[in-house]
C-alpha cells in the first residue's frame, strides 16, 4: 500500500456490535431490582431483606460450587447468580422459612442453569425453575400470605423454623387476585399501585415495577416487544372477558396490575436466553404468555399463574425461533 494508507483489517461478522455486554446486563438489572427489594423491606419488614440475602447466598453457593475454575471465579462476578438469587426471592412470600429460599436458590441453579451447560444454555428460566420447585415441594407455605408489617423488625415465627420442622402459624391474608377469585371482591387501583396489599415480595408496587421497567426499557437492556404484547394481550382478553360478564370477570386494569404479572414481564419474560429472538418471536411469546395467564387465573384452579405461563412459553422457545428465522439474503 501506498504511504499514509492504512492497513486493510478483515474479520468475520456481525461488523456491528453493541457495547451492552453479558456482564454489563446482568448487573443493569440487578441495579433495576434494587429499588424493588427496598420496597420489600419498607413493606414487609427485615423479614424481606432476610429471604433476599438467604436466597442470594444459595445461588451464589452453587453458583462457586459448580464453577470449574475456581481461581477465576469468573461467573460469579458476572451477576448472573446474583440475579438469579434476586429474582427468586423476590416472587417468594414474605413469610416463608429462610431454608425454603435457600434451598430455592440451589436448585435454581443447579437444576435452572448449571445442568444445561450454564450461562446461555439454559431452556427455563432458572429462578422459575426454583420457584417451581418449592411450589411442588411446599405447597402450603408458598400460598400462604403475610399481610404488611409495620413494625421494621417484626419477624414472622414462620421465617426462622428450622428444616423439616412444621412451620409455625403465620397471620395470613388473602391476595388481590385470591380475593378476586374466591370472594368476588375486587381490589381498588390506588393499593395495586402504592402496594400495601399482601403478595409476593416484589410483585406489590405496581407504580415502581412500570418505572423499572421503563428504565429498563430506555437502557436498551430487553426487548421492549415482549414486555408489552404479554400486557397488551392480557389487558385485551381480561378487557373483552369483563365486557361480557363485568360481574364475574375482573376489568383490565385489575388483570394488569394485580399479582406477579407487571414483575414477570418486566423482569422474566424479558429473559435474553429463554425467550425468542426474533421480533415475531416475541410478538408470539408475549401474546402466549398473556393467553395463558388469563386463562389461569380466570378458569384454572390457582388465582396465579404467571410463574407458569413463563414456564410453559419457555419450553416453546426453540421452535418459535426455528419458525420465524427471517429470510436470509438472496434466498
Amino acid at each position: 500500500m501506498g504511504e499514509g494508507v492504512g492497513q486493510l483489517s478483515i474479520s468475520t461478522a456481525p461488523f456491528l456490535k453493541s457495547g451492552l455486554s453479558t456482564r454489563r446486563l446482568m448487573w443493569e438489572v440487578v441495579g433495576a431490582l434494587v429499588p424493588v427489594v427496598i420496597a420489600a423491606t419498607w413493606f414487609f419488614g427485615i423479614s424481606a431483606l432476610l429471604v433476599v440475602v438467604v436466597s442470594c447466598g444459595g445461588a451464589l453457593l452453587t453458583e462457586w460450587t459448580f464453577n470449574t475454575d475456581r481461581r477465576s471465579l469468573g461467573s460469579l462476578f458476572d451477576g448472573s447468580a446474583l440475579l438469579t438469587g434476586l429474582l427468586l426471592a423476590l416472587t417468594l412470600p414474605p413469610s416463608i422459612p429462610l431454608w425454603m429460599a435457600f434451598l430455592g436458590g440451589v436448585v435454581a441453579i443447579a437444576l435452572g442453569k448449571t445442568i444445561w451447560g450454564g450461562l446461555g444454555q439454559n431452556l427455563f428460566n432458572p429462578a422459575l425453575v426454583g420457584r417451581a420447585f418449592l411450589q411442588a415441594a411446599f405447597p402450603l407455605t408458598l400460598t400462604t400470605w403475610a399481610a404488611p408489617r409495620g413494625g421494621f423488625f417484626d419477624v414472622e415465627p414462620s421465617t426462622l423454623a428450622l428444616p423439616l420442622t412444621q412451620v409455625a402459624d403465620v397471620t395470613t391474608t388473602a391476595t388481590p387476585l385470591g380475593m378476586a377469585k374466591f370472594e368476588g371482591t375486587v381490589t381498588g387501583i390506588l393499593p395495586l399501585l402504592l402496594g400495601n396489599t399482601a403478595g409476593s415480595l416484589g410483585e406489590t408496587v405496581a407504580i415502581l415495577l412500570i418505572a423499572c421497567g421503563l428504565y429498563l426499557g430506555f437502557r436498551r437492556a430487553f426487548d421492549w416487544r415482549l414486555p408489552v404484547s404479554t400486557m397488551l394481550t392480557v389487558a385485551a382478553v381480561s378487557g373483552f372477558l369483563h365486557l361480557i360478564d363485568p360481574d364475574k370477570y375482573p376489568g383490565a386494569q385489575f388483570m394488569v396490575l394485580s399479582g406477579g404479572l407487571l414483575f414477570g414481564a418486566v423482569f422474566m419474560v424479558t429473559d435474553p436466553v429463554t425467550t425468542p429472538i426474533t421480533p415475531r418471536g416475541a410478538w408470539i411469546f408475549g401474546l402466549g404468555v398473556g393467553l395463558l395467564v388469563v386463562l389461569i387465573r380466570l378458569f384454572g384452579g390457582l388465582p396465579e399463574g404467571v410463574m407458569y405461563s413463563i414456564l410453559l412459553m419457555n419450553s416453546v422457545t426453540p421452535l418459535i425461533n426455528r419458525f420465524t428465522q427471517p429470510r436470509r439474503f438472496g434466498v
